[in-house]
């Protein structure tokens, strides 16, 4: 289950009202807010000094959507070829380690045949 992203001025405002006194049970009612969510809260501004969410590390794609023509044209070119051979080839070309896995599911992505993606 995940949890539903709440903006930093909410926040902000959740922690005014505990300021202000108001009880807990008072705010998740009026905020609509778990009691867990304002804990969290509390605890952040305590230890971090904010309230704002850590950024997300996001890995960089190996096959960027600017090179999806170049993908194209590799499988347009070698239609036959099995995906371990197509990452063999893209490797070369491009200097980008590539498992099938992830070369399956970007074929997927471009909406390619099956019968490419072998």
């Amino acid at each position: 289950m995940t949890r539903p992203e709440y903006s930093e001025e909410l926040r902000e405002r959740v922690l005014q009202a505990a300021d202000a006194g108001r009880s807990a049970a008072e705010i998740t009612r009026s905020f609509g807010i778990s009691r867990r969510s304002l804990t969290r809260w509390r605890q952040w501004r305590r230890e971090r000094g904010t309230v704002a969410t850590k950024p997300r590390f996001r890995r960089p794609p190996k096959i960027t959507p600017a090179q999806y023509a170049a993908l194209r044209a590799q499988i347009a070119a070698q239609p036959d070829a099995t995906l371990p051979e197509h990452c063999a080839r893209w490797e070369q070309t491009h200097d980008t380690s590539i498992s099938p896995l992830l070369l399956r599911q970007i074929l997927r992505r471009l909406g390619l045949s099956r019968h490419h993606r072998r």
